[in-house]
């Protein structure tokens, strides 16, 4: 038995805590807000899995690997796609109650899949139901320890290089440390980095700028998934995919369908190729927002199916039963992040990660749309499985083996020869001291503005150069901060940074990254940008890793 520190409340984390209590490990749960608070609460489209006898595993993996645009790791594609079915089935099992039609569990279509194999519950609100059943199961489980308002502040790292707890901000505004034998980081994405986001406030990348300060390699930053329709209103709420897979289509402010001309799947095109559609129809209507057209639905469809966006039309005065209602890009996910292996295991022994905090290899380029909750279920469940096995090896991680499939980082990692150590250079300040000028303090909202701006659905060398060069001139607070406001900006700049070395040493255009520059896809770099701080003089180093098997799209 050991002790466990889970970091982090939604599907990830209170899967990881109930699976590790009934394994009989000792656990600590903490999170930055109240227990139910994460991005899991505000899923709406459902979870993807190949429930039904006209779907198969084989076809999942072939859709998720189209949509990762060569960037995905085939291995653990196929671990998510033959284990979600069971995973669904144990949400079902801890009281998650999916819609249900004539034929049983009812399923919906969505961008890119080829199938319809969706589940949802409370029509739009999927991961709300799937929010609370696990957070009522956390409750039933006494032997959890659950640490509410506390935040992540560093990970704790022994001489060896191993994880053995974590920096904790707690409620009484003292930070301290809580030790443990394994770490499982459940922190979520991080959205606030933009202007515009279908994220809740709690998602600052709290687990990956730690898991880097600690020396654990994250990977394809540069991969930010920005979701084509948010309902451009105040708090941008998110409406989901699933509605146009219902029939909704897009319009122009004249009122034309624009998606006919730019994708065979037109409103079900990948999710990158919408975004960028619709930004480019904003730039040339001057920056109003497209229209999304679900009148031809009914009201009594679109109340029942999609009762949370017909709510939050309602509350901004629009009725979508009757008029087209007015939807911008919003940051939604991030498909890179903390490294693992097919276990959960990060480059740090001790140190798991799952959700959207951690980089599978299961999403590469572009997330295939509701692959997100069952990733965090899968991976969670494997996580735990893998507490009590030995860390793998170096050696080892070559092999890929059951045990151990580590990622080829390690020792076969090559550095880019057009990789210059301007780049290098661009994060060293986030290891800075904390004798900040406050003159260059950095602020939150000139940061998501300039992220916005250059490191947004549309990039360029020139913009990406731009932003680096603001990036550097500002300061983090003080790590030593009793304010949770200062320790989420320490933890967005880092991130900041990160994200712009990535998409700068990206000379292409893959998946949600698009650059104007570099307009095509190159197939010599369907390679993942791997970035760890060194213990070289310089501390940070920055490799184009070989992608496992690549997948060519």
């Amino acid at each position: 038995m050991s002790s466990v520190l889970v970091i982090g409340s939604g599907l990830g984390g209170l899967l990881a805590a109930v699976r590790a209590t009934d394994a009989g490990h000792r656990v600590v749960l903490v999170t930055k807000s109240v227990l139910p608070e994460s991005n899991t609460r505000y899923a709406q489209g459902g979870i993807a899995a190949a429930l039904f006898r006209d779907d198969s595993v084989d076809a999942h993996v072939l859709d998720t690997l189209r949509a990762g645009a060569g960037l995905c790791d085939p291995g653990a594609v196929r671990v998510l796609c033959e284990e979600g079915p069971a995973r669904v089935r144990d949400l079902i099992r801890f009281g998650v109650d999916f819609d249900r039609d004539e034929s049983g569990v009812a399923r919906g279509l969505e961008a890119a899949h080829s199938r319809s194999r969706v589940v949802h519950a409370g029509g739009d609100a999927t991961g709300a139901a799937v929010e609370a059943a696990l957070v009522a199961t956390v409750r039933r489980r006494a032997a959890i320890e659950v640490r509410e308002h506390t935040m992540l502040v560093d990970l704790l790292v022994e001489d060896s290089g191993a994880v053995s707890g974590a920096r904790i901000f707690d409620p009484d505004g003292v930070q301290r440390s809580l030790e443990a034998d394994a770490v499982i980081l459940a922190t979520g994405g991080a959205g606030a980095l933009y202007t515009h986001t279908t994220n809740p406030p709690v998602a600052t990348g709290d687990g990956v700028a730690a898991a880097w300060r600690a020396g654990a390699s994250v990977t394809d930053l540069e991969f930010y998934q920005f979701h084509p329709t948010a309902l451009a209103v105040p708090g941008t709420p998110l409406v989901s995919e699933a509605v146009r897979g219902e029939g909704a289509v897009l319009r122009n402010q004249l009122g034309e369908r624009f998606m006919l001309a730019e994708h065979p799947d037109a409103e079900l095109a990948p999710r990158d190729v919408v975004a960028r559609a619709i930004a480019r129809q904003m730039e040339w209507q001057g920056g109003a927002p497209v229209l999304l057209d679900a009148t031809g639905l009914g009201r009594e469809k679109l109340e029942t199916r999609f009762p949370t966006i017909t709510a939050a039309c309602r509350a901004a005065g629009l009725d979508w039963a009757v008029e087209a209602i007015p939807v911008a890009p919003a940051a939604h996910y991030w498909m890179g992040g903390v490294e693992t292996d097919a276990w959960a295991r990060t480059t740090l022994p001790g140190l798991f990660a799952v959700g959207e905090v951690a980089r599978t290899g299961a999403h590469g380029a572009n997330r295939l749309a509701s692959n997100s909750l069952l990733e965090a279920a899968v991976f969670a469940d494997r996580s735990v499985r893998a507490l009590d096995q030995p860390w793998p090896t170096r050696t080892e991680g070559h092999a890929r083996s059951p045990v151990s499939p580590f990622s080829h980082h390690f020792d076969q990692a090559t550095r880019s020869a057009d990789l210059s150590y301007a780049l290098v250079e661009l994060v060293e300040t986030a290891t800075g001291s904390s004798s900040a000028d406050p003159a260059t303090l950095v602020d939150r909202r000139t940061l998501q503005q300039l992220l916005w701006d250059y490191a947004g659905v549309h990039r360029s060398g020139a913009g990406l150069a731009a932003a680096a060069a603001n990036l550097a001139e500002w300061t983090a607070p003080d790590p030593a901060s009793t304010a949770v406001a200062a320790l989420e900006d320490r933890n967005l700049l880092d991130l900041a940074r990160l994200l712009v070395t990535a998409a700068l040493a990206r000379e292409e255009s893959r998946g949600a990254h698009y650059r104007s520059d570099f307009a095509e896809t190159r197939p010599e770099l369907a390679r993942s940008v791997s970035q760890a701080r060194s213990s070289q003089p310089r501390p940070q180093s920055l490799e184009l890793v070989p992608a496992q098997e690549a997948i060519a799209c």
